[in-house]
């Protein structure tokens, strides 16, 4: 008997075929060979079986009695979709092999076959069952050891779930701290640099009312009652019951961060864990937990999706990826031109549209460079060309006011203030940063991988090119797409102010439908994890903000910093550094308005420029890299960075977190060398 390595593995397989001489000698055979085989006669037992034994591979009979084999492979599908399927049957013909094709089958194979062809068939089926695993988001843990069922796999990770849950109960019932019960019982006095100041709702609190106040009316902690003569009395909220759900949000914070960078769980199922904590810890009542879900931000996202999905549909991406990359002829070219160039056009347009617009356009090149370079997968190039467009749509926040809402936020709180500061000084102060930090991002990823890119000779300029030829000429559906599309851009640049980013994208996918460009089935296959997504980071930074928790992180972090990080350009840097962290974990906007009324006091009373620490908190708080949660930018791009033949994640939370981390530090050393040391002390 030939000898089984232990360390070999070998797919289970379960045998159907109603023939039992010929069943049981295969079985035999292949048992010899160092393979799990579990055999039956029939399709009914062999259902029974799937659903215990988890076979990697079925080989499948397809002429038997009663249950055929294609409706065996039917209910086989049902129950275990990436199970792969070898049809085997002594009646083969074309016909055969056309029929049974129509119904998700590995292989075809007559009867009977030389052992060797079927250990490999066997063998081909295993590894493509890794891929359909993928495509169907199914996890699989393997438990040889206690170790490697902790550790699990994307989406299943026990050991980190676990961690999670400890992290969140030592949070949320750990003792309340002092500074966090100061906070909360701070009264509004409407004096500058009062500490309660940096409280999100700051400006519609009363005079004399403190968070544990103002909160406790909007999450329904205040009791009331009667009294014996019938009179109503409201009964204040318990200070422990505020301080609690503050905690709860930090435990959310944490748990939910864990999760998202690690896979612990999908996506969208931490998405739907934030709110049902929220919900369960009476964070808000569950009208507001609701709301908070459905911000305009998160229409947004849905929006631009199904429109990438429209753009795409028609063949209108690849007219916009020659006019954007018509001079990449080259991925160093593309770095070196065309991320500054994008970074700087996101200073002063949406962001997350351009990304929305330009990452199916890396897609496309990506699937064709490597076609024609006849290789299956290029994990390096995907990484640096969506990765790298998502960083440099992120720091094209400092560049103007109007690179978006964290932006506003800290001209408010100028305004609180008796600062005025124009939207030229703005770009005097920020936009020297933007191309600077663009070409150290490029650098980054021309450096990491130079050697791991397997296409090294891309023309990203002639991929495009050779999408655009493949369509020809434009069509009506193109050109009512591109009608729209600008239609978008027009009402985003004049009315954005008063009807948000979603509704005008809204709108637009509605005429869409209605010219006959896109349908609800189109609209219905965007990725609604990512959507879930930030629709939960965007209820977590409310919750954060109105429970008094953000104020309590920001404030956390100032606090520890040493004498010298608190005046001066050491202001600057702490104050960047602290804006930093959070806006990773945090949205922009709730970032800056937690730590911008924090900072801008202590300048003040340090003697250091309280615009030079507001401009560093507003620009730090674009350094959103590390998570996908972090911006919109990087939702849309991990959404889209699948293989469309594969369905294989090409861009990981493991990538976002490595690349994001060491860009961050780059954006760091860049904000306080070039910025703080540099052109702001020439100007």
């Amino acid at each position: 008997m030939e000898k089984i390595l232990a360390s070999e593995y070998k797919p289970k397989i379960v045998l159907i075929d109603d023939e039992d001489r010929f069943r049981q000698a295969l079985a035999q055979q292949l048992i010899h060979r160092g393979f799990s085989i579990k055999d039956v006669d029939n399709g009914e037992d062999a259902i029974k079986i799937v659903r215990h034994f988890n076979p990697e591979v079925v080989i499948l009979d397809q002429k038997m009695p009663g249950m055929d084999g294609i409706q065996t492979l039917q209910e086989l599908k049902k129950i275990r979709p990436e199970v792969q399927v070898i049809m085997h049957t002594g009646h083969g013909s074309i016909e055969s092999a056309r029929l049974t094709g129509k119904h998700d089958v590995f292989a075809y194979v007559e009867k009977p076959c030389d052992l060797e062809t079927m250990i490999s068939v066997i063998n081909e089926a295993a590894d493509e069952r890794k891929r359909a695993l993928a495509r169907h988001e199914i996890p699989e843990i393997k438990r040889n050891s206690i170790k490697e069922w902790m550790i699990g796999v994307p989406n299943a990770r026990p050991g980190i779930i676990l961690l999670g849950i400890l992290l969140f109960v030592l949070i949320a019932f750990m003792p309340v701290p002092r500074q966090l019960e100061a906070f909360l019982t701070s009264q509004k006095t409407g004096k500058m640099g009062e500490s309660v100041a940096g409280y999100s709702d700051y400006r519609k609190m009363k005079i004399g009312e403190t968070i544990v106040d103002y909160y406790g009316t909007k999450a329904q902690l205040i009791k009331t009652s009667k009294t014996e003569s019938e009179e109503i009395v409201n009964r204040a909220s318990n200070i422990e019951k505020v301080a609690f759900r503050a905690k709860v949000m930090i435990g959310v914070l944490v748990i939910a961060a864990l999760f998202w960078a690690t896979g612990a769980i999908p996506i969208g199922v931490t998405a739907l864990l934030v709110g049902a904590l929220m919900y369960f810890f009476g964070v808000l009542p569950p009208d507001q937990v609701a709301k908070a879900y459905a911000k305009d931000s998160v229409v947004f996202i849905f929006g631009v999706l199904a429109m990438a999905v429209a753009i795409g549909k028609t063949g209108l991406d690849r007219r916009i990826g020659l006019l954007l990359l018509g001079t990449s002829t080259s991925i160093r070219k593309f770095a070196l031109f065309f991320a500054p160039l994008l970074a700087i056009t996101a200073s002063f347009l949406s962001e997350h549209a351009l990304v929305a617009f330009i990452a199916p356009i890396l897609m496309l090149v990506y699937m064709g460079a490597i076609k024609s370079a006849g290789i299956k997968k290029d994990k390096s190039l995907a990484v640096m060309l969506l990765l790298m467009l998502t960083f440099c749509a992120n720091v094209g926040g400092p560049g103007s006011p109007a690179a978006g809402g964290r932006n506003a936020v800290m001209l408010g709180i100028f305004s609180d203030y008796g600062i005025s500061f124009s939207f030229g000084e703005w770009v005097k102060m920020g936009l020297p940063f933007v191309p600077v930090m663009a070409i150290v991002i490029a650098i980054y990823f021309l450096v990491v991988f130079k050697k791991s890119i397997k296409v090294q000779s891309l023309n990203i300029a002639e991929e495009v090119k050779k999408e655009a030829e493949k369509i020809g000429k434009m069509t009506p559906d193109e050109y009512k797409a591109a009608a729209v599309l600008l239609l978008v851009i027009v009402l985003w640049t004049t009315l954005s102010s008063r009807f948000g980013m979603g509704g005008p994208i809204i709108l637009c996918l509605v005429l869409l439908n209605i010219l006959g460009v896109l349908r609800w089935k189109d609209i219905n296959s965007i990725h609604w994890d990512i959507v879930a997504l930030y629709a939960a980071a965007s209820a977590m930074g409310y919750g954060l903000a109105a429970s008094g928790g953000a104020l309590w992180l920001a404030n956390s972090f100032i606090s520890v910093l040493p004498d010298i990080f608190k005046s001066g350009t050491g202001l600057l840097v702490s104050t960047s550094f602290a804006t930093g962290i959070l806006t990773n974990f945090m949205s922009d906007g709730a970032t800056v308005a937690a730590v911008g009324p924090i900072t801008i006091p202590m300048a003040t009373l340090s003697g250091t420029s309280p615009i030079l620490v507001g401009l560093a908190t507003a620009f730090s708080s674009s350094f959103a890299h590390m998570l996908i949660i972090g911006t919109p930018n990087n939702a849309i791009v991990y959404s889209l960075a699948k293989d469309p033949e594969t369905g294989e994640q090409l861009i990981t939370l493991r990538d976002f977190f490595i690349h994001g981390f060491m860009v961050f530090i780059l954006s760091l050393a860049v904000l306080w060398i070039w910025v703080f040391l540099g052109y702001w002390n020439w100007i």
